[in-house]
């Protein structure tokens, strides 16, 4: 039997306890008002059709790129106006990285999440300064952090009176350019409480392994997927892309939008099992 958590509610969306398994995805960045446009609309009818709850992801600035010359995106203003405009189109919750105490204010006034991106998991002010918004907070383990030193960040949002917290894994380093996952980290970071969240697309990331930018291996995503649903993770985070070959951030390890609804199928059908016991 899974250890049922808290349930964290993200803009009319139950996240955890015994709420059917969540989809949150989108693009790695926010590449063009079109293209999440395009990517949003075709997303949440594959997600509706597969019976998935969608929270739409996308970045508006990756800070951490691994050369200077990657693409980071629109930036704080023009990316989050993009996500309030997807957020009232489609009547979906949005989600995004924040990097900075700096931004949390305007962040929170239009994402009904922010994130903590994994190299940042450890920042004590940008965790205390998430937690005391108000607005849930996705915390993303570090590739560098046990499963069970997640508690500490969890403390840190938390202690603010801010229990919405949820909790990523994305994988952990292994050697160079490699990341492997543990699936025994779900039920650990479950221990806290907090909603567990798998993200397949960057636990096959391979970072830097192309020399200036990462490497993936998205054939190993839909296992992945299986294994995490078997694990009883209450969400899954999947990057998605419609034209791969054009994606300007993470493009070796996203998802093709059309391989996506197989994925959440075989995902379905598995945490309808998990969820039984």
């Amino acid at each position: 039997m899974i250890k049922e958590t808290r349930i964290v509610n993200v803009g009319g969306v139950s996240v955890g306890g015994k709420s059917p398994m969540v989809l949150i995805a989108g693009p790695c960045v926010i590449e063009s008002r079109e293209t999440v446009l395009r990517i949003a609309d075709k997303l949440q009818k594959i997600a509706a059709e597969a019976g998935f709850p969608l929270i739409f992801k996308a970045s508006y600035d990756k800070a951490n790129r691994t050369s200077l010359s990657g693409y980071r995106g629109p930036g704080l203003h023009d990316g989050l106006a993009i996500l309030a405009y997807v957020r009232e189109r489609f009547k979906l919750p949005v989600l995004s990285d924040v990097h900075s105490v700096q931004e949390i204010a305007a962040a929170a006034g239009v994402l009904d999440v922010l994130q903590i991106p994994a190299f940042l998991s450890r920042q004590t002010d940008l965790l205390v300064e998430a937690g005391r918004t108000g607005k849930p907070v996705n915390i993303k383990k570090g590739q560098f952090m046990a499963p069970w030193n997640i508690a500490n960040a969890v403390d840190k949002a938390a202690s603010t009176g801010n229990n919405a917290v949820i909790l990523t894994e994305r994988g952990v380093s292994f050697g160079y350019n490699n990341l492997v996952v543990d699936m025994r980290s779900l039920q650990v970071m479950r221990d806290t409480g907090c909603p567990v969240v798998f993200d397949a697309t960057h636990s096959v990331q391979l970072p830097g392994g192309q020399g200036r930018q990462s490497g993936g291996q998205r054939e190993f995503v839909p296992v992945l997927c299986r294994a995490a649903a078997g694990a009883g993770c209450d969400a899954l985070f999947l990057e998605v892309h419609d034209n791969l070959a054009e994606a300007l951030c993470d493009g070796p390890n996203m998802v093709p939008l059309e391989q996506l609804r197989r994925i959440l199928d075989d995902v379905r059908r598995i945490d309808a099992i998990v969820r039984l016991k």
